[in-house]
């Protein structure tokens, strides 16, 4: 039941995360993104799979790395991020890409279907990371790579608190294990653990700049992983989650904005 509840507070969560995700967290979850995508070595004609593609941030630049021929099925929990997605992907008339609503410890594919599995950002939010690399290890060729990015050290990301903030006014914990995979080599060994060999892992330094306290709040709050329990919150309540978050960055404060660090970890492996 503990994931099963787990899986609905993402899913319900991202959904209303979903409208306010990308003008929160574009810029800040490029480097990593761009990391990801280098390791990941597209090449033209290549088919490959996005697991937690949110609104694509990666998912429409891998589209375009493996045309002409190449193919992108890009899945995510939230079915508002795959709605958003797919109007997309119709509004710039990219058409290698098709978007379905799939949870990353199951995913509704035959095996062996794909060159590349890339999982962005997604798998500190799934209950059993290792379930779901192992899932891309089904789904990918013999020859074929999975990259995937987590967020780094809780003590190397300066808005880590947001988490205590909105567990201690809410039932149950949002992301118990959130910053797991960031330790030590806990990513690289999930996904030994998962079959992947020769894998190998990167770590990112980072700063996420946000220019006012209303900016800092949204992409915490109502454009992240604390979204469901944030939304739920009585106006009072949200005003006193703000104003300690916003303690809680205080020392990353220059001028009306924030520098706030942060890190993350990326690792490649093979099939």
């Amino acid at each position: 039941m503990e994931a099963a509840l787990q899986r609905r507070i993402q899913r319900y969560g991202w959904d209303k995360a979903a409208i306010y995700y990308e003008n929160s967290w574009q810029q800040q979850l490029k480097p990593a993104q761009e990391k990801l995508l280098e390791m990941a070595n597209l090449q033209p004609g290549e088919r490959l799979i996005d697991i937690a593609c949110g609104t694509g941030l990666v998912s429409f630049p891998a589209a375009e790395k493996v045309r002409p021929t190449g193919f992108v099925l890009a899945t995510d929990i939230s079915d508002e991020m795959v709605k958003i997605c797919a109007e997309t992907a119709i509004e710039k008339k990219i058409s290698n890409i098709q978007f379905k609503r799939m949870d990353a410890e199951e995913l509704d594919v035959q095996d062996e279907q794909y060159n590349v599995a890339l999982c962005a950002l997604g798998l500190m939010y799934v209950p059993d990371p290792i379930k779901a690399l192992k899932e891309m290890y089904r789904v990918i060729r013999p020859g074929g790579r999975a990259v995937a990015a987590v967020w780094g050290q809780r003590d190397h990301c300066g808005w880590a608190e947001i988490f205590e903030i909105v567990d201690k006014r809410v039932a149950t914990e949002v992301c118990p294990m959130f910053f797991n995979l960031g330790n030590r080599d806990v990513l690289k060994r999930s996904f030994e653990m998962a079959g992947f060999s020769n894998v190998i892992f990167e770590k990112l330094n980072t700063i996420l700049n946000y220019n006012t306290d209303e900016d800092a709040c949204g992409a915490a709050f109502a454009g992240g992983p604390v979204a469901l329990a944030y939304h739920k919150f009585p106006d009072q309540v949200k005003n006193e989650a703000h104003i300690e978050y916003l303690d809680s960055i205080k020392p990353f404060q220059q001028g009306n904005g924030y520098a706030v660090p942060g890190e993350f970890v990326v690792a490649v492996g093979y099939k």
